[in-house]
Formats: structure tokens, C-alpha cells, sequence
């Protein structure tokens, strides 16, 4: 019968297909299968780019730490050279608080110096006035050959000074001082020196001076 031997056929195969079943069975170690390797090499490939990147990873924050050393350091030196500076300033504001003590001293000096500048100013005029005052009186006269007043110039210069000059004067010819002008000389007798009177009238004075300027200079001898 055909269902027979169709049957008879696949008992026989299934009793040569048992002895391998149960040697695959009876091992321990699975047989490999087509899809295991590649899921295995990929597990292997994750693992190694993982070890990479957490080397990198270190690396990085090795990097970064040195990085934050060499920053504390700078940040330690630049401290110091912050306090440093510090210190310079305030040596510089003292030194400008000083000067501005000193400028504020000399401004007041300067003040006060144009103040006695002034009165200096004053003074010289008061001076030059008083001494402009006091030679209007003076008359200088250059006709008396040396020596030929003597011993008494102021006697001399009474007598002589109304009879050279022609002048009638209201009261006595008076006199402050009289002297010669200039040091000794060794040509005296041919170059005498001029004679200098204070008078002590005004009114003389401007007598003797307005004579001299109308007339022609008197010239006496011996």
C-alpha cells in the first residue's frame, strides 16, 4: 500500500536523523549559528569605541586640570601683582596730596610775593622821586681850577658864586654841602675836578641853573 511505504520511508529517516540530534544534545557548547558571529563583532567594536572615548574623555579632563593649575598660578601671580600696584598708588597719592600741598604753599608765596612786588614797585618810585627831589638842588660847577677853594669850600663858594654869577639873591647864599667829585687825579692842574654844591634854597638853586642855561659859561683864573 502506498500509505505504507510512505510511512516505512520517513520512520527510517527520522531514525537516521536521532543519533545527531542527540550528539547535539548531549554537547555542551551550542553550535554557532549564522547570526551569533556578527552580533559578537559588533559587541566587540562597542566595547573598544568605548574604551577610546573615555580614554579621550580622560584626556580631556587631564588637560582641563593641568589648565586650571597653570590658571591658579597666574591668578596667584596676578594677585600679588594687584597688591603690588596697590601699594604704588597709594605711594602715588601721597605723592600727589604732597604736591598739592607744596603748589598750594607756592601759590600763596606768589601772592604774597606780587604783593611785596608792589610795594617794591612803590618804593623804588618813592625812592626815585626822593632822590630826583633831592638833586633839584644840586648845582655842579666846572670853572674853579684845583685846590683854589682851600680849606673852607662852603666860604669859598658864598663868596665866590654871587660876584662870578652877577646874581643878587634876597637872602645869604646858603649852602647844605659842597665837595669835589671823583678820586684824586695826577693831571688835576690842567683836568680840575668839578665842584658839586647842595643849596639849600630852591629858589637859588633854579637862580644859579637859569643863569647858567642864558649866559655863556663863566671861566675863572687863578
Amino acid at each position: 500500500m502506498p500509505g505504507g511505504r510512505s510511512s516505512t520511508k520517513n520512520s527510517g529517516k527520522l531514525a537516521r536523523q536521532l543519533p545527531f540530534s542527540e550528539t547535539l544534545l548531549n554537547s555542551k557548547v551550542p553550535p554557532p549559528t549564522p547570526a551569533a558571529l556578527p552580533s559578537t563583532r559588533h559587541h566587540a567594536m562597542a566595547d573598544s569605541a568605548q574604551e577610546s572615548t573615555m580614554d579621550r574623555i580622560l584626556q580631556v579632563i587631564s588637560e582641563v586640570g593641568r589648565r586650571l593649575e597653570g590658571m591658579d598660578s597666574a591668578m596667584v601671580s596676578l594677585t600679588a601683582e594687584t597688591k603690588s600696584i596697590r601699594l604704588d598708588i597709594v605711594g602715588f597719592q601721597s605723592c600727589v596730596l604732597g604736591l598739592e600741598q607744596w603748589v598750594t604753599t607756592v601759590k600763596a608765596q606768589v601772592a604774597s610775593s606780587r604783593d611785596r612786588n608792589q610795594e617794591i614797585l612803590f618804593l623804588l618810585s618813592k625812592m626815585t622821586d626822593l632822590e630826583d627831589r633831592s638833586r633839584r638842588d644840586n648845582v655842579r660847577f666846572l670853572v674853579f681850577p684845583q685846590n683854589i677853594e682851600g680849606e673852607d669850600i662852603h666860604a669859598f663858594l658864598r663868596e665866590t658864586i654871587p660876584k662870578l654869577t652877577a646874581l643878587t639873591f634876597d637872602t645869604p647864599l646858603e649852602l647844605q654841602r659842597a665837595h669835589r667829585l671823583g678820586p684824586r687825579r695826577l693831571d688835576a692842574a690842567t683836568r680840575p675836578r668839578p665842584i658839586i654844591a647842595c643849596l639849600l634854597h630852591h629858589a637859588q638853586a633854579r637862580q644859579l641853573i637859569q643863569r647858567a642855561r642864558t649866559h655863556d659859561p663863566c671861566k675863572m683864573d687863578r
